[in-house]
């Protein structure tokens, strides 16, 4: 015949602790006074240290480079952009303005304003042709007195 089993043996089939393990557990606190210690350098170990920091320094330098170029590209790609519409934009209103000019230019449209103010074609005498060479723009202009001659009537 099988044994009964515990009472601890059935707490701990079940999941739970059983209320007594046997002998209680006593911890007593000791203040420790290091205050007598010194600690000693080791040159070897902040050697080490000195050559890990300069290697992490020189590393954080260049991500630190890395991510600056890219973010300038990134700020570059952007501004060319908009000069690029803004180019595109001015061509628009060049090309708009272009067609004004021509259409403000039409000889059928100044005939209708000015026959609108009132005025007329000009009469044979009338028109004065201007000299087709344009002056030095550089050299100063001066009066000039040209010889007429004068038929005289019998």
């Amino acid at each position: 015949m099988a044994a009964a089993p515990t009472r601890s043996e059935s707490a701990s089939r079940n999941g739970q602790r059983p209320c007594w393990n046997g002998t209680p557990e006593v911890y007593f606190a000791r203040p420790i006074d290091n205050s007598r210690m010194v600690k000693l350098e080791d040159p070897k170990r902040s050697h080490e240290m000195r050559q890990f920091g300069v290697a992490l320094a020189c590393l954080f330098v260049l991500v630190m480079t890395y991510t600056w170029q890219h973010f300038k590209a990134v700020e570059y790609g952007y501004k060319v952009e908009s000069l690029k519409a803004q180019r595109d934009g001015l061509i628009e209103e060049n090309r708009v303005l272009r067609l004004e000019k021509a259409s403000l230019r039409a000889p059928e449209r100044i005939d209708k304003i000015a026959r609108e103010y009132g005025m007329q074609p000009p009469r044979a005498g009338q028109v004065v042709p201007m000299n087709s060479a344009l002056p030095d723009s550089g050299a100063p202009e001066m009066a000039s007195v040209a010889a007429v001659s004068v038929i005289s009537v019998p």
